[in-house]
């Protein structure tokens, strides 16, 4: 009588959750960062430095028209986000090439995890390095804060959006990692980007402008009497004039048709994204008398074109036109996720195995 011998079924094969493959790599990345005293010791230089540039900013603006705090909170936010411009590069671009150098990225290649799980966990690591420096500057935010002139609203949308702009750049950084072969080359690449992002638009605009030159019609600005008589004591009203009937030609230029160019300026997608306070609800509640104010109502400026850098056009006040056109920064932040999304999905295929053609020199353990 013969016996049935069952057949041993194989172990199923080990499966890792895709958020959990993300998790670890996050891990792994935070504590090689956390151990690094170099970090903490660009922190404390960073908020010495702030802090100094906030303190005189304080005394200045002590003594204009408005309260400080508004100018000192926005100072805060233009600061974090000009040096984190030239530190999120640093931090990110290594990602990928450190370990390729040290031979642990065909370890990590060699596991469950993904070439895209690799790619988010250095990321998200990255990003909360750059977050750091934001961090350490709460207590200056909660100074300007003191003053009780910030606008309120204003507060969270624009620490929201300065996060969003140290994320992309931190994308844009993990993704040419992944691309490069070397470190320095990958950091250079990456601070060619962020250049093209904050330099090359301004660039872009100026040299645009002789492209829109443009002839309009103008008339001259006629002011009532009591502001013209010499021992006028009546209080001024810069928008109390009025225009004449016979205009003139007058050359200027339509920036409305090249504001576009400066959409994906980290700068402008902060600053224009910013709700802007009701004037007639506080005057020194403006949120147009700090740096990064200053910015969007030049870009607004800027989109609305000769309508409302001409005082009087065709005859018409310019405080009576339409208001101006929608803001700038949807489409600023929709070109920065092609441009970081194209880079990381190219890095995603470079870390595929097996890899296939290497160049010549690259390390694989």
């Amino acid at each position: 009588m013969s016996t049935f011998t069952p057949t041993p079924t194989a172990a199923p094969a080990p499966v890792l959750g895709y958020f959990a493959g993300i998790g670890t790599v996050f891990g792994l990345e935070i504590r090689q960062r956390l151990r690094n005293r170099g970090w903490y010791i660009m922190l404390g230089i960073w908020f010495v430095v702030v802090a100094a540039v906030v303190g005189l900013a304080a005394l200045s603006a002590a003594e204009g028209e408005f309260g400080p705090g508004q100018v000192m909170f926005e100072l805060v936010i233009a600061f974090v986000l000009f040096f984190g411009m030239l530190i999120a590069p640093a931090l990110s671009a290594n990602s990928v090439t450190g370990d390729r150098a040290n031979g642990t990225l065909a370890v990590l290649q060699n596991t469950l995890l993904t070439p895209g799980q690799l790619l988010w966990g250095k990321w998200l690591a990255s990003w909360a390095a750059s977050l750091g420096f934001l961090v350490v500057t709460i207590p200056l935010i909660a100074w300007a804060m003191t003053y009780g002139d910030v606008y309120l609203p204003a507060v969270p949308v624009m620490l929201g959006m300065l996060a969003l702009q140290l994320a992309v750049v931190c994308a844009l950084g993990v993704g040419v990692s992944a691309l490069a072969n070397r470190t320095l080359f990958a950091v250079m690449v990456t601070y060619l980007l962020v250049a093209m992002l904050g330099i090359g638009t301004l660039i872009a605009y100026g040299l645009s402008m002789q492209l829109v030159r443009t002839e309009v019609q103008v008339s001259n600005q006629v002011w009532p009497e009591e502001y013209v008589s010499e021992n006028s004591y009546v209080e001024w009203d810069e928008n109390n004039y009025t225009c004449e009937a016979r205009t003139y030609p007058q050359e200027t230029f339509a920036t409305d048709r090249i504001t576009w160019l400066l959409a994906a300026n980290p700068f402008v997608v902060v600053a224009d994204a910013v709700p802007r306070a009701p004037v007639a609800e506080d005057p020194a509640m403006i949120s147009g008398i700090g740096p990064m104010g200053g910015i969007s109502t030049g870009v607004r400026y800027s989109q609305a074109g000769p309508a409302y850098q001409v005082a009087c056009l065709n005859g018409v006040k310019n405080t009576e036109l339409p208001p101006a056109p929608d803001p700038l920064w949807p489409l600023g932040l929709g070109i920065q996720a092609l441009l970081a999304g194209g880079i990381l999905a190219a890095g995603r295929n470079r870390l595929k195995t097996p890899a296939g053609k290497l160049a010549s020199g690259t390390r694989i353990a």
